[in-house]
C-alpha cells in the first residue's frame, strides 16, 4: 500500500471542502434517474469513493485501479489502446466507456449488463481480464488498512468495510462526475457564441446526429446498431449477449458525445482513432443488417467541409473544467 495514503488522509477532503453541494442538476437538464434515496450523497462517502477509485488494491494483485482504464484527463476513459487492459497484461473485449453524467443512466456497460450504478463496479472488479478479484477478498484487504478504517468510520459511522459500503462509496464518487460546462453549454446560456463553422456544424448535427445523440446529454442512453462491420476476432454481438433477443443483435449502448475530443479511440471496440474516421464510417461504411438503426438506412451525404464543420461543433462539447477538476483527481497527487 502507498505510504502517501497516510500522509494525505487529512488532505484528501480539502478538494471538496468548498463544494457543499455535491450534486446539482444543470439547468434545463432532465431529472436524474438514479435513486438517491437508497444512497444519499455525503462528502465523506464521496471522498471514500474517490480514494477507492484510484487505489489498485481493488485488483487481485494490487496493480489495476478504476483509474487505470478511466483517467480523468481523458474524461474518465483510456486513450492508449483500443481495448481495456487488466492484471497480468490481460486484454479485455471492449473499449472503456467514458464515465460522465452517470446519474442520468439506467443501464451501464456497452451491452447494458448492469442496471444499477451501485453494482457497476463489481463487474470490473470480478472480471478475469480486468481486476480478477472478488468482493470478499477485497473487503478483507480493506479491513487491514488503517486509512480505510478511518475513511469508512467517517463515511458510515463504522470502521468495518463491507462489500455494500465499498460499492456504494464508489458509486457516490461516480455520481459527482457531472460534465456540463463546455462551450456548447455556455452558448446555450448566451455567455458565448459559436463561430460560423460551429453554427453550420451544429445545424448539420441536428439534422443527422441528434436523434441518437440527443441534447443536452448528447445520448439517449438507448441501444442501437450503428452499422459497424463485426470484428471477426471479438465476435461481439452487443446487447444480444445479454437479452438473447435477435432484435438486439449488434446493438450497443449509444455513448455520450460530451468530451468526445478526449475520449478516443471510438466505438465499442475502439476501432477508430480519429473523428474523421467516424465521419467516414457514417457516410460511406454503414453495413446493412436486420437490426440497423432506421436513421442510418438512408445514406448520409456530407461534403468534406461539412464533415469538418460537424467535428468543429463536436469540439464545443469539450469541458476542460471537468477534465482538470481537482475534486475528481487522484487524491495521492500533490497540487500547488
Amino acid at each position: 500500500m502507498k505510504v502517501l495514503k497516510y500522509i494525505f488522509f487529512i488532505v484528501i477532503s480539502l478538494s471538496f471542502a468548498q463544494h457543499d453541494d455535491l450534486f446539482i442538476t444543470p439547468k434545463n437538464w432532465p431529472k436524474p434517474v438514479y435513486n438517491f434515496t437508497n444512497n444519499a450523497l455525503t462528502k465523506s462517502k464521496v471522498e471514500l469513493g474517490r480514494v477507492l477509485f484510484y487505489d489498485p488494491i481493488l485488483s487481485k494483485d494490487n496493480t489495476i485501479s478504476c483509474a487505470s482504464c478511466h483517467s480523468p484527463f481523458s474524461a474518465f476513459t483510456h486513450i492508449d489502446h483500443a481495448l481495456s487492459h487488466g492484471i497480468h497484461d490481460s486484454i479485455g473485449a471492449r473499449n472503456s466507456p467514458a464515465l460522465i453524467n452517470l446519474a442520468w443512466q439506467k443501464t451501464f456497460m456497452w451491452d447494458g449488463a448492469i442496471n444499477n450504478l451501485d453494482m457497476q463496479a463489481l463487474a470490473p472488479i470480478t472480471h478475469k481480464a480486468e481486476m480478477a478479484n472478488d468482493i470478499k477478498s477485497l473487503v478483507q484487504k480493506l479491513n487491514t488498512i488503517k486509512l480505510y478504517k478511518h475513511l469508512f468510520k467517517d463515511a458510515f459511522g463504522d470502521s468495518i468495510a463491507t462489500g455494500e459500503k465499498t460499492l456504494k462509496a464508489i458509486s457516490q464518487f461516480l455520481l459527482t462526475l457531472i460534465s456540463s460546462n463546455a462551450k456548447y453549454d455556455r452558448v446555450m446560456k448566451k455567455q458565448e457564441i459559436f463561430t460560423s463553422q460551429e453554427i453550420n456544424g451544429y445545424r448539420l448535427f441536428q439534422k443527422h446526429c441528434n436523434t441518437c445523440h440527443k441534447e443536452p446529454l448528447f445520448t439517449t442512453n438507448d441501444f442501437a446498431n450503428n452499422g459497424l462491420s463485426i470484428d471477426t476476432l471479438l465476435n461481439d454481438y452487443g446487447r444480444f449477449i445479454i437479452t438473447k433477443n435477435p432484435s438486439d443483435s449488434l446493438k450497443f449502448k449509444i455513448p455520450t458525445l460530451r468530451n468526445i475530443e478526449f475520449t478516443f479511440p471510438y466505438m465499442h471496440d475502439g476501432r477508430f482513432k480519429k473523428l474523421s474516421q467516424v465521419m467516414t464510417h457514417y457516410t460511406s461504411q454503414i453495413q446493412s443488417s436486420k437490426t440497423l438503426a432506421s436513421e442510418l438506412k438512408q445514406k448520409i451525404t456530407l461534403t468534406s467541409n461539412e464533415k469538418v464543420d460537424i467535428i468543429a461543433f463536436l469540439i464545443t462539447l469539450s469541458d476542460r473544467e471537468f477534465v482538470f477538476d481537482k475534486r475528481f483527481a487522484d487524491p495521492y497527487i500533490k497540487y500547488n
